[in-house]
């Protein structure tokens, strides 16, 4: 039977049919976001208001839709829903088709969803709650009044509880629930803004909180779990709390005690804490943003923003972002958030529940398991987190947006690419800040963020991950491309896969793979100019880069220039005692005893017994273990400037230093550096030595760290503009986990554009990791396309 004659879910008001001799009948084929955000209603109510019959339903493949009118009803009905879709789709291709009218059609109907194989469709990320909600979980003689779970079609959990395509009720996690009578009603009709919303619930019917102690005894349950949650709070514990894409560690981030048993228990001595707030009042007390941060921090994905810090003791403790001047906050995104901070009324550390580096946590068991000796309590509930997703942390840089972790609100991220990809691809991603990367047909989709692999728990995640698109998107790939290293979890996974399922296995450089995320973010295939700079990645003389620039295009690069590589005294252990660098930079100038003579106040610690021994095994790594790496480079200074001894978290240097040069921002610049090209080396060893020099500042100058920091930053914004000077037909593409630091990109991209050399944007893809995954999907495509010309 044809869709057209099928029987309707709904009976739809008759509209007044056109006079038979103008009919025209067309079938349109949507794609893009198209399911779980008011698409189908929109479009009965479009067809309606303009006298139009026929029918629309969901697919694997997105959403089909047959008209029958005249054709300027029509072309409206196409012109508006292309123009001004409903708020939370994004329409990526239009397929019309015209058909024969059907004799004596009338009104509009959706009708039954139909699965198929090859899903196409994209995924809608998870959203936060609308005004409309958050106005009757506020009412008391609303049905939701207080329910922690009241959503609708415009807002509330997709991804983390889709279960398979089409998004549909059965196809979820709110498949046990079953509706009430109201919710039933509301489902059903089209005209409700509750339509097909498959999570919508009530009271009567839906998902029930439950507080429990941290080995799972219940105290209480419902209205009463959420207020003794909120005692238990004022009183200075610290509970797990399930939000949408996995559970939160909270506390009262105004209690200074409170945040240091957090920090005590969680064995996290430094690194920030996000903040959540109750409103955007509560955020104006804590940080200074501009409008666009505003407009940012309260948008409908509801990220964790870094924004300027404001001290200020008596609302938040100083132990919630110790020496560091940003502050990440984020406003509610669930009814649960809302309800426990208007009562609360004061702000929240509200951070990730899980152990250093691994996934969230996404049930109960795991925070028993895991967590009970950081947590007083547990706030649970019932409705099944099917996919784990963290929070989206972002920042503004010159009011454009930058994406540090894509995760919720925002991801999974899906890229509609006019080509086609013609055998299903998957890119296995970086070994820290991991995600996968999946192209089929016309989609390029980066999944949320996974996380670091070093843990079986975090590879499981991985694995879930990838099992979670399989499921959804009927994806077996046939080509998997990774990293170049050896070691990293993901190329192993890569490998064994290709060896069993005999696919093909390819490999991209970590740096190019960098450059060419920004460049897929832009659907862009000539060449650029891109400088990619991060902590450590294997380059191709075996040695660990990340000071790099090439010349790339979608099909390969060419090295240009690089920083010169320094030591990594001990290797790995380097990495985590940066004195071990800055050491192995003074030891390229000066003996262990001209080294104690300097009186720097990093060496003041150290025992001339300990130098001395770094300085005979600096000896054997120095042709051995070394690394280009300006993330390195980083560290060796913040250590050197007495900012830190060891890293606690990664990027903890550069936000360091960071936070040192915005203190001396608008006060004149005494200090200058260069850094000089020579053979397309970068000489580090010229520019440690004026560091040094600048060292005597700290006798008569009270900011002579900022000072330093502001100049070491300046030089290397200038070394770019002055290299990117010479390529000046070429877009620029500034890519790598340190271009996360806000004063170097903001002055790097002022300089660029004061010359109107064009700089690539990378969207919402991270330049960290997190992006690498798509840079190695872009390359692997591009290299199908053209082996299968020749």
């Amino acid at each position: 039977m044809p869709p057209s004659q099928r029987p309707s879910a709904h009976s739809a008001a008759q509209t007044q049919a056109a006079p038979q001799a103008s009919l025209h009948r067309v079938k349109l084929l949507v794609t893009g976001i198209v399911q779980g955000v008011g698409f189908r209603p929109f479009v009965y109510r479009l067809a309606h208001e303009l006298g139009l019959s026929g029918l629309t339903f969901n697919h694997s493949l997105g959403v089909t839709i047959e008209l029958q009118g005249a054709s300027a009803q029509l072309a409206q009905f196409i012109a508006t829903l292309t123009q001004t879709p409903p708020p939370l789709a994004r329409i990526d291709s239009v397929t019309q088709e015209t058909m024969a009218p059907i004799p004596n059609s009338q009104g509009f109907e959706i009708i039954q969803s139909q699965a198929s194989e090859g899903a196409q469709v994209a995924v809608s990320a998870d959203k936060s709650c609308c005004e409309d909600c958050l106005n009757e979980i506020k009412d008391p003689h609303n049905r939701h009044f207080r329910y922690p779970f009241t959503n609708c079609t415009n807002c509330g959990p997709r991804y983390t509880l889709i279960n398979a395509l089409p998004y549909d009720r059965p196809n979820t996690s709110m498949a046990k629930f079953s509706l009430c009578e109201q919710c039933a009603e509301a489902y059903a009709d089209p005209l409700n803004r509750r339509y097909h919303a498959q999570p919508v619930s009530c009271p009567n019917c839906g998902p029930q909180l439950t507080l429990t102690t941290p080995n799972g005894q219940a105290i209480a349950h419902s209205d009463a779990a959420l207020d003794r949650c909120v005692a238990l709070l004022q009183q200075g514990d610290i509970v797990a709390i399930k939000g949408l894409g996995g559970f939160h560690l909270v506390c009262d981030a105004s209690n200074h005690q409170a945040v240091m048993r957090l920090r005590d228990r969680k064995q996290r001595p430094a690194k920030p804490f996000a903040v959540m707030c109750s409103d955007l009042n509560m955020a104006k007390t804590l940080a200074k943003a501009s409008e666009a941060e505003w407009q940012l921090l309260c948008s409908a994905e509801r990220p964790i923003t870094l924004l300027e810090r404001i001290d200020n003791p008596s609302l938040l403790s100083p132990g919630v972002a110790p020496d560091i001047d940003r502050l990440g906050l984020f406003l509610p995104y669930t009814p649960l958030h809302h309800l426990l901070l208007a009562q609360l009324q004061r702000p929240l550390v509200a951070t990730s529940a899980n152990r250093s580096g691994e996934p969230i946590i996404t049930e109960s068991v795991g925070i028993q398991n895991q967590l009970a000796g950081v947590v007083d309590a547990i706030l649970d509930h019932d409705r099944a987190i099917l996919n784990g997703c963290d929070d989206s942390v972002v920042q503004m840089i010159d009011d454009e947006l930058q994406v540090i972790r894509l995760a919720r609100g925002y991801a999974p991220l899906t890229l509609h690419w006019q080509d086609s990809v013609k055998e299903h691809t998957l890119a296995v991603g970086a070994q820290q800040k991991n995600s996968l990367a999946f192209g089929f047909g016309h989609n390029l989709v980066l999944s949320p963020h996974i996380g670091d692999l070093f843990s079986l728990e975090a590879e499981h995640y991985f694995t879930d991950t990838l099992a979670t698109f399989s499921r959804l998107y009927q994806f077996t790939p046939r080509y998997v491309v990774s990293d170049r290293h050896p070691d990293y979890a993901p190329t192993r996974w890569a490998r064994d896969y290709a060896a069993e399922q005999a696919c093909h296995h390819s490999q991209v450089q970590h740096h190019y793979a960098h450059i060419l995320s920004v460049m897929a973010a832009q659907q862009y295939t000539g060449k650029v100019l891109g400088f990619s700079f991060d902590g450590t990645g294997l380059g191709d003389d075996k040695q660990l880069w990340g000071g790099e620039v090439m010349l790339a295009d979608v099909y390969g690069y060419r090295r240009i220039a690089h920083l010169q590589p320094m030591a990594l005294i001990g290797h790995e252990q380097a990495i985590n005692d940066p004195r071990r660098i800055m050491l192995a930079l003074l030891f390229e100038q000066y003996s262990p005893e001209a080294i104690a003579a300097l009186n720097l106040p990093a060496i003041q610690g150290m025992s001339p017994l300990l130098i001395q021994n770094l300085y005979q095994l600096w000896r054997k790594d120095v042709a051995i273990h070394q690394t280009s790496s300006i993330g390195r480079l980083f560290d060796a200074l913040a250590c050197l400037l007495g900012l830190m001894t060891r890293t606690q978290f990664e990027g903890q240097a550069g936000m360091l230093l960071e936070g040192a040069a915005n203190r001396v921002a608008n006060e004149p610049a005494p200090l200058r550096f260069t850094l000089p090209l020579v053979e397309g080396v970068w000489q580090t060893d010229h520019l440690w030595q004026q560091i040094l020099n600048a060292m005597s500042l700290r006798d008569n100058a009270p900011q002579w760290q900022g000072l330093i920091a502001r100049a070491f930053m300046d030089c290397l914004a200038d070394a770019i503009d002055s290299l990117a000077s010479e390529h000046a037909h070429l877009p620029v593409v500034l890519t790598g986990g340190v271009f996360q630091n806000r004063y170097l990109l903001k002055h790097t991209q002022r300089r660029l554009k004061q010359r109107n050399q064009q700089v690539l944007s990378p969207k919402q893809v991270p330049v960290n990791d997190g992006g690498i995954a798509l840079g190695q999907l872009w390359h692997e495509i591009h290299r199908q396309r053209s082996a299968a010309k020749q």
